[in-house]
């Protein structure tokens, strides 16, 4: 089971924006046991621990480097579905 977190500003819209799009991708991606939730970076801070990938805008992924033991990925248009997919394929 791939565990993924998303995470923006404040934890309302562009987080469940970047949630549906990774879905989307890790299916793609051909993988079938993965689970995927969003908050704020606020709450990614100690949250994070507990997830494979941690995904935020590239402008605050920084507030979260080392707060995870999986892989952190900073986006930086967070509509661009390909480099989404690009990014977790990396990873995964």
């Amino acid at each position: 089971m791939v565990k993924v977190l998303t995470a923006c500003g404040n934890g309302m819209g562009s987080s469940m924006v970047i949630k549906m799009k990774v879905e989307n991708a890790l299916r793609n991606l051909g993988q079938t046991d993965f689970t995927v939730n969003s908050c704020s970076v606020g709450e990614a801070k100690s949250l994070a621990s507990g997830y494979d990938i941690v995904i935020a805008s590239l402008h605050l992924i920084n507030e979260l480097e080392g707060r995870t033991n999986g892989k952190l990925i900073g986006l930086d248009n967070l509509m661009d579905d390909k480099e989404i997919t690009e990014k977790l394929s990396q990873v995964l």
